[in-house]
């Protein structure tokens, strides 16, 4: 079964990659992904991130059935950050094991195109210069990067 965090404060990923693989010498790959924010370009001061508490952990929690089902991986954790967040900060991690480093790279893969898309998070700009930031739209790429995912294509 899947962890899955939301919460405001930092991870540790090589903590994460531990507690997945401890005790576990049938582990053979362990595929980590972090996403930092980033600061468009010296423009971004913050990212601040919001989400409905409740639906977004049920919908990391069903994509990440979902990578459980397909692939035989034998540890999966996602932990999404909330709240301000400054560039170069740690946003979202991903860590998924197996036997094999296949499984463990499409699990992951497959896991963050779909955070990407379903996970309920809005984002919201804050600029060094003091203007108001915009909202992040969905970016239609996320949307094409799911496409390969669907079982009938």
């Amino acid at each position: 079964m899947a962890t899955v965090r939301v919460q405001a404060e930092p991870f540790d990923a090589a903590t994460e990659v531990r507690e997945i693989t401890r005790g576990r010498p049938d582990i053979g790959a362990v595929v980590t992904f972090t996403g930092l924010c980033r600061d468009e370009g010296g423009t971004l001061a913050a990212l601040e991130l919001e989400h409905y508490p409740g639906m977004a952990e049920a919908e990391i929690a069903r994509v990440a059935a979902e990578a459980e089902a397909r692939w035989p991986i034998t540890g999966l954790t996602a932990i999404h950050r909330f709240g301000k967040i400054a560039p170069g900060d740690d946003i979202v991690l991903v860590v998924a094991a197996s036997a094999h480093r296949a499984a463990a790279f499409e699990a992951a893969e497959f896991l963050m195109d779909f955070l990407k898309t379903r996970a309920p998070f809005w984002k919201k700009e804050h600029r060094l210069d003091g203007t108001a930031g915009d909202w992040v739209e969905a970016k239609d790429a996320d949307d094409a990067a799911t496409v390969r995912w669907r079982k009938d294509g």
